[in-house]
């Protein structure tokens, strides 16, 4: 079940959901999902630079990006069929009895902007800012802008709190992370 707006205002103020900076948070929160804004930091793909990603060679992904750092008041144009990582501005911390979801929001929708293609849920315990899956369906270039409203987040209450909170185990690879990180998939290797 989806916490409300009564509910989401209940759990920041026990201190279940932290968000930081709150600065304006009040007006960002739905009726059932508050609105976090996109951040200044991104990677984005070189295609000239490797010919392709392999999963067990992290060199191959960390070589295939670089990271672009805006100043305030900048604009990052994201281009038709392109993928870009980038981070909210606020840090989402959960605690152990809720998880969150990643969603897009409809007015970039309509724009060919979506958010996420596949990184959606945020485990009970999360700690940091959220990378998104930037990505152009459209036929436009787009242009973003750090401190705009670009993702929105659903929290869901556990059957209870969780005995390992994300951030506690080895396999937990991208807790803590401050700014866009590449996939680390590749820590997976010895699985398959």
């Amino acid at each position: 079940m989806l916490l409300s707006d009564r509910d989401i205002r209940a759990a920041l103020a026990e201190g279940r959901i932290g968000i930081d900076p709150d600065d304006g948070l009040d007006a960002r929160i739905g009726p059932d999902s508050i609105d976090l804004r996109l951040g200044s930091s991104f990677l984005i793909f070189e295609r000239n630079k490797q010919p392709y990603i392999d999963p067990r060679d992290p060199v191959t992904a960390e070589e295939a990006t670089r990271r672009v750092d805006l100043e305030p008041g900048d604009r990052f144009i994201v281009h038709p069929q392109e993928l870009v990582l980038a981070t909210t501005l606020e840090r989402l911390r959960l605690g152990t009895d809720l998880v969150a979801r990643l969603e897009g929001r409809s007015s970039l929708g309509r724009l060919g902007i979506i958010v996420h293609s596949t990184a959606s849920l945020f485990h009970a315990g999360w700690d940091g800012h959220a990378t998104m899956e930037l990505g152009n369906l459209g036929v436009m270039p787009v242009a973003l802008y750090p401190g705009m409203r670009v993702c929105a987040f659903t929290f869901q209450t556990l059957s209870s709190p969780v005995e390992r909170p994300y951030g506690t185990g080895p396999t937990d690879k991208y807790a803590g992370q401050d700014a866009a990180l590449t996939s680390r998939i590749w820590e997976e290797a010895d699985d398959w």
